[in-house]
């Protein structure tokens, strides 16, 4: 069994709306709480439930990269059996790849 924690942006390619990208894997959560801030300021994410939608922003230190919203699914009650999250940002190639490439750097 591969325990690699995956991304990807599971949408079409080109520009729309809105765009999804995915991280499954045991580092899921972790990785996604390195650079999702939630807009409810007494949220933790370390406590965020599963099975939920969060709004707020992916931040690149101090930089907000765009506010999305976040779906939490916990292994083993996702479509893989793993922990999933995806995240809805807008659909702008520029900010999918910006988010990509900030979720490959943390994890």
């Amino acid at each position: 069994m591969n325990n690699t924690t995956i991304t990807a942006i599971s949408t079409a390619p080109g520009t729309g709306g809105i765009a999804v990208i995915r991280i499954s894997g045991e580092e899921a959560l972790s990785i996604c709480g390195k650079v999702f801030v939630p807009a409810n300021s007494t949220i933790q994410f370390s406590s965020i439930e599963a099975n939920k939608i969060y709004f707020g922003y992916v931040k690149d230190q101090e930089e907000v990269i765009d506010e999305v919203l976040v779906t939490v699914f916990k292994a083993p009650h996702s479509f893989t059996g793993e922990n999933v999250i995806e995240i809805a940002c807008h659909g702008s190639v520029f900010i999918q790849q910006k988010i990509l490439q900030l979720i490959l750097k943390n994890g």
